[in-house]
């Protein structure tokens, strides 16, 4: 009896190792829905360099970035001045003529997404003191741009500024990704009309606009 347990044992373990050294399984077996485990879609903007390569030496000269002028669907309130190239800043000075086109918003609104988004540098008062300077202590060591009290900041027009926040301008980024170009324009709104507050008899003789109506609000 014994004799027979024994060799039942090696059986069994000849054939385990039998099968654990049978190679390794690269691809799985049969998978009950194979269009749904592999995507055939094709992905408008997944060409790589060696394909793009590869494509002109077919003469397609193919490029995955959208037609210049293009808006993508949805788009609301477009700006239509495109990022200058490296070492210019034609379109930058062009932008001094775009004006916000918002009519009116929800100034709450706007307040949160200026404290949501910008207040981590520029400061919750516009005064460039916010949690990453902390009046020098904080971790970045250059004061961000003081949006209220800094004359070249307050004399910034929207579009100007609207630009800087759509591409980025110095040690800003974008924040394309993070705004919507409403949103970016409610932000821009909302720091002009602080801007404004500080100086009620400048704004009053400029007449009135939308920052006017953000401030007594």
């Amino acid at each position: 009896m014994k004799k027979l347990i024994i060799l039942s044992s090696i059986v069994v373990v000849a054939a385990t190792g039998v099968i654990s050294c049978g190679g390794i399984q690269r691809e799985p077996g049969k998978i009950y829905m194979p269009d749904m485990a592999y995507s055939r879609a094709y992905e408008t903007y997944a060409t790589t360099e060696e394909q793009k390569a590869e494509l002109l030496k077919q003469g397609i000269h193919f490029s995955n970035v959208p037609v210049a002028g293009t808006i993508k669907r949805g788009e609301l309130l477009p700006f239509l001045i495109a990022k200058d190239a490296p070492g210019d800043s034609t379109n930058y000075v062009a932008s001094k003529a775009v004006k916000n086109p918002l009519t009116s918003m929800d100034t709450v609104e706007a307040e949160r997404l200026y404290l949501v988004n910008c207040a981590i540098c520029h400061g919750p008062k516009l005064d460039g003191n916010g949690p990453l300077y902390k009046g020098g202590d904080g971790p970045f060591p250059a004061k961000p741009a003081t949006l209220v009290g800094d004359a070249k900041y307050e004399g910034m027009p929207e579009g100007q500024m609207y630009y800087s926040v759509t591409y980025g301008k110095n040690k800003m980024g974008s924040y394309a990704s993070q705004l919507s170009t409403t949103r970016r324009w409610m932000v821009i709104a909302y720091i002009k009309s602080k801007q404004a507050a500080s100086h009620p008899a400048a704004s009053k003789e400029s007449g009135a606009t939308i920052v006017d109506t953000v401030a007594k609000k």
